[in-house]
């Protein structure tokens, strides 16, 4: 999965397209990620010994597919690929072959 904790990406499809915000948490099993601020919903909680029940809201996780990573240079939403420079491996903007 190209796209890493921390990286700010763009919404392309779904209830929030065109958001854009930052990737809290990659689940590489199920190719998932969890965005601050996108795919909101609400959690009941219910009561405990001593605590009132209540409603929340958070981020779900949703398909890694559904998103493409921000390029700061192009100012889009890019996809992102792979090349070695000085025997490391690092990613770089498709679009403006900066990397990322």
């Amino acid at each position: 999965m190209k796209i890493k904790t921390g990286d700010k990406i763009i919404a392309i499809a779904g209830k929030n397209k065109g958001k854009s915000g930052k990737v809290i948490q990659t689940i590489p099993a199920t190719k998932k990620v969890v965005v601050e601020g996108l795919n909101i919903v609400k959690k009941h909680i219910k009561p405990q010994s001593g605590k009132k029940g209540q409603i929340i809201e958070l981020s779900a996780p949703f398909n890694a597919s559904n998103v493409l990573i921000f390029c700061e240079r192009c100012g889009k939403g890019t996809r992102a690929g792979y090349r070695v420079e000085a025997d490391k491996k690092v990613r770089f903007c498709k679009k403006c072959k900066e990397v990322i």
